[in-house]
Parts: C-alpha cells; sequence; structure tokens
C-alpha cells in the first residue's frame, strides 16, 4: 500500500524542503532536503528501498544510511500520525 499524508495533514514545499502542518494539533513539521526527498519519493508510489536509493543518487550516502534514514523518517511520521499507509 502507498504512502499518504493522513487527512487534516498539510504539505508545503519550501525553499529548505517541505513543511507538514497537522491541521487537528496545530502542529508543525519541518523536513529538511533529505527527507523531503524520501516523502516526496513515497508519496509518489515509490517505496522505501526507491526512497534510500534516491538518497544515494542526490546525497554523498551510502545504501545502508540511506535505508537506516528512510526507516527513521518513516517511523518518526507514523510515530506522529503523519501518514497512512
Amino acid at each position: 500500500m502507498a504512502l499518504k499524508l493522513r487527512p487534516g495533514v498539510f504539505d508545503a514545499e519550501t525553499e529548505y524542503g517541505i513543511v507538514l502542518l497537522d491541521g487537528e494539533s496545530g502542529e508543525y513539521f519541518d523536513l529538511n532536503p533529505t527527507g523531503a526527498l524520501v516523502l516526496r519519493t513515497m508519496l509518489a508510489g515509490g517505496t522505501a528501498g526507491q526512497a534510500a536509493q534516491a538518497l544515494t543518487k542526490e546525497f554523498s550516502v551510502g545504501i545502508d544510511d540511506a535505508t537506516r534514514d528512510v526507516q527513521e523518517l518513516l517511523a518518526d511520521l507514523r510515530s506522529a500520525r503523519l501518514v497512512d499507509e
């Protein structure tokens, strides 16, 4: 199943990444360029593996670190109840 923003969560591109607003709580979440790339990839239907590959192509990071970063970001997004799958 594809990743999507939970209803009530809004995103806005910024010069430095993406900002997510949880409309229910009023909390903002700022994603840096690496987090933004992961989120964009997965919202477009990509897998966690594809997001990790995108990180290795765009930034100087190995696949092991990229995979760990993707998993940590996904865990944070789920914990904050920002995404549905």
